[in-house]
């Protein structure tokens, strides 16, 4: 496949209004005062024209994405072990995948995607990027991929399914090295899970991140901490092993 030049938007068809889910349009900031989220949008560098492209391309198309300052942080936490090597699970358009090869220079990035349209675009974009020879995409349910992966990883990047992931949590730490980072998106759930009055009807994703976040933070194998950036962003490091890494259980 010829290398795409940024400014061309993949052939993947647009997704029609009624097909769009509605949880997935995202709302202003919902930890920030407007005034706050528009002096932080002005100190954020210029984003180079292939990242750009893929921010349109998800917004037009209703695909969640991470946000700025968490594509930043990915690409410099990744950036702090060059040749490491990264669990991504949910690739969607590959925003975060590349980001997280940029930073890993010289490493290798493993990512799960189930949509195999998806992957298509997430193909032509980090080939544009010049990175797609490091990153090995997989395709299928992350929950059932997840048990041929071969660990270790410097990094894991969890943003698939919500509903899965307290077991894509326990199926990836012992793949962990120790030292090594966790980065869960969407834990503030665009405002909801703090108010109530944010929910949407019916909305079973907010329920299983309300459940999950003290189950990450009090993680016996993980220091965490919840960062108020983007959506909300849990970030945790490996502290000890697990114990099934030490054979259990017992």
């Amino acid at each position: 496949m010829r290398p795409r030049r940024a400014g061309t938007i993949p052939s993947d068809p647009p997704m029609t209004a009624k097909d769009r889910p509605a949880k997935t349009r995202r709302a202003p900031s919902p930890i920030l005062r407007p005034a706050q989220a528009k002096y932080l949008e002005t100190l954020r560098p210029f984003r180079d024209a292939l990242v750009a492209e893929m921010e349109k391309y998800a917004a037009e198309n209703d695909i969640p994405i991470a946000l700025p300052d968490l594509g930043r942080l990915l690409e410099a936490l990744a950036g702090s072990r060059p040749a490491g090597r990264i669990l991504e699970i949910g690739a969607a358009i590959g925003y975060g995948t590349l980001r997280l090869a940029r930073g890993a220079r010289e490493g290798k990035v493993v990512t799960i995607e189930r949509d195999p349209a998806r992957i298509a675009v997430a193909r032509q974009y980090l080939e544009t990027g010049g990175v797609l020879s490091r990153v090995e995409l997989l395709e299928g349910e992350a929950l059932e991929v997840l048990r041929g992966v071969r660990g270790p990883f410097d990094l894991v990047y969890i943003d698939g399914d919500k509903r899965d992931y307290r077991r894509c949590l326990d199926l990836t730490l012992p793949l962990l090295a120790i030292g090594g980072y966790v980065v869960v998106d969407n834990l503030l759930w665009h405002g909801s899970i703090a108010d109530p009055k944010l929910l949407t009807e019916g909305d079973t994703d907010a329920r299983e991140i309300e459940r999950f976040n003290p189950y990450f933070m009090i993680h016996p194998q993980l220091s965490t901490v919840l960062l108020p950036l983007g959506d909300g962003v849990g970030l945790g490091v490996k502290k000890k092993m697990t114990i099934r890494e030490m054979g259990g259980p017992f």
